[in-house]
């Protein structure tokens, strides 16, 4: 299978590309790197800012699908003009993407969202019918996101859209941050603790984009998560792993001043389940989060 991966230099993107390379596929990764890498054999890469349509969106003539993975990092505090950089980086790339899309069946869209797509819940349990949280602005995002895909529809493409879950893997991503306390003896629990924590091992995430892939009858929304956690349980099981203490909670107050509205990520509440996914056979490797912790760990990933 030929895949074209916008965002394909960026954590998910090189996981992805490695694990379709391992399976015979050929990949072409689109990104903006600070160095292009090599292009061989089943792998080549196109730089182009893809919030801008170029001749990158030639390359999806020859395509049996398309992952769209390209959004700036929300993990950082925001300001007007960054908020402005995490809407027009998916919904721009997401639309140039769709306009080159060849029309027919044959072709597959796999477009990235997240379960920030619910806004804050509480403790109710999501499933991909779930409403989304429009008075939030990542739920305002991810809405937005998802009907730009949608459109590759009406061409009559093949469209999944994976909400992710916070994807836990080896080389980057939300771990290493989080991690980094506990490694200086201060990990604990945000705020109060009792806010759900919806993740994805990176094996699982893989396993369940080559899962898609390989069914053509598989179209529509699916959550990318095992099985939810709340934060405090979050810290305590990796604190566990780490051989860390877990003990020094960091107030609400202190992580809305330093973080401003970002830091209502952290502290909200998604409580998000694989329904879809499961529903139709697939099987997680790694459905509970100590042993997908351990796993990481085992293979020399979580250090």
């Amino acid at each position: 299978m030929r895949v074209l991966i916008t965002g394909g230099l960026g954590f998910v993107g090189r996981l992805l590309t490695r694990r379709f390379l391992e399976e015979g596929h050929h990949v072409t990764a689109v990104d903006l790197p600070p160095a292009a890498p090599k292009t061989s054999g089943d792998y080549s890469y196109i730089s182009a800012d893809t919030t801008l349509p170029g001749q990158w969106q030639k390359a999806l003539s020859n395509q049996d699908a398309a992952i769209n993975l390209a959004g700036a990092s929300i993990f950082r505090r925001w300001n007007p003009s960054y908020k402005k950089l995490i809407y027009n980086s998916r919904i721009k790339t997401t639309a140039n993407l769709v306009d080159a899309l060849p029309s027919g069946p044959g072709h597959t869209l796999i477009s990235t969202s997240a379960t920030g797509y619910y806004g804050p819940c509480k403790d109710e349990i999501l499933t991909e019918d779930s409403p989304n949280g429009s008075k939030d602005f990542l739920a305002k995002v991810c809405h937005d996101w998802e009907e730009q895909a949608q459109k590759a529809a009406d061409k009559g493409v093949r469209v999944a859209i994976a909400r992710f879950g916070v994807v836990l893997g080896a080389s980057g991503g939300a771990l290493a941050q989080m991690k980094r306390p506990f490694s200086l003896g201060i990990g604990g629990p945000l705020g109060s603790g009792r806010q759900w924590f919806s993740w994805i091992c990176e094996d699982d995430l893989a396993k369940a984009m080559e899962f898609i892939l390989a069914d053509n009858n598989l179209s529509g929304v699916f959550n990318f998560c095992a099985e939810p956690v709340t934060n405090r349980q979050l810290t305590k099981t990796l604190g566990k792993v780490l051989g860390r203490p877990a003990i020094l909670p960091a107030p609400s107050f202190a992580l809305r001043l330093f973080l401003g509205e970002f830091a209502g990520v952290l502290l909200g509440s998604q409580r998000a389940v694989a329904h879809n996914l499961l529903e139709n056979g697939f099987e997680f490797d790694y459905p509970n989060l100590e042993a997908a912790l351990l796993h990481l760990l085992k293979n020399g990933q979580l250090k």
